[in-house]
């Protein structure tokens, strides 16, 4: 019995929560909406074992394209939908969005092949734009994915890299002032999931 509680209290696990929409304004006519991403876990397949960062839908998007192009076996969970009247005014939108990203990512974390890319764990765990993400990914920057991750301030994102690149959630003001947002845009062993219960209004 001893060693069974023994090895029950070594077993992995994986706690994500996303949660804390914010808005963004990029000028005078777009802003964009991202959520705070954050980890707790006891896994070694994690650099860190707490973390928190900001990403916005249409790095989820990316995301799942990237691992979907890494394992073209395994079947992706879905995002929640583009909506392209997607408004942070509206709590039950904002509450669906956040409930299936997190979902895809409890699902995707669930996965030990999708767990051995590299950008998924700059995604979780780093401050990179997707743009040094995918640098760094390849070996094209000065910092190793291990040093961005460690060299991770935990809480600040900034998208202005990738100002650029195609965005599935960039808003637009111009034709309303409702505020109204258009989307325009390891181990192998898998580990134990907790569900988070924190969750903003």
């Amino acid at each position: 019995m001893d060693s069974f509680l023994d090895n029950l209290s070594k077993s992995e696990f994986v706690s994500i929560c996303v949660q804390e929409p914010r808005l963004h304004k990029d000028d005078l006519w777009h802003t964009y909406v991202d959520y705070e991403i954050c980890l707790h876990t006891n896994s070694m397949c994690f650099r860190k074992k707490a973390s928190c960062v900001r990403r916005r839908y249409s790095d989820f998007v990316w995301l799942r394209n990237c691992l979907q192009r890494n394992a073209l076996i395994i079947e992706l969970p879905k995002l929640p939908p583009w909506n392209p009247f997607f408004s942070l005014k509206n709590k039950e939108q904002v509450s669906k969005r956040m409930n299936g990203l997190q979902e895809f990512l409890e699902k995707v974390l669930q996965n030990p092949l999708l767990l051995s890319d590299s950008r998924l764990h700059l995604f979780l765990q780093s401050d990179l734009s997707i743009t040094k993400i995918e640098r760094c990914a390849l070996g094209k920057t000065r910092y190793t994915v291990a040093e961005a991750i460690q060299q991770s301030r935990g809480g600040f994102y900034s998208g202005s890299d990738d100002k650029n690149s195609c965005d599935s959630d960039c808003e637009s003001s111009a034709s309303s002032g409702l505020g109204l947002s258009i989307d325009s845009k390891a181990q192998e062993s898998p580990v134990l999931f907790h569900h988070s219960s924190e969750r903003d209004p």
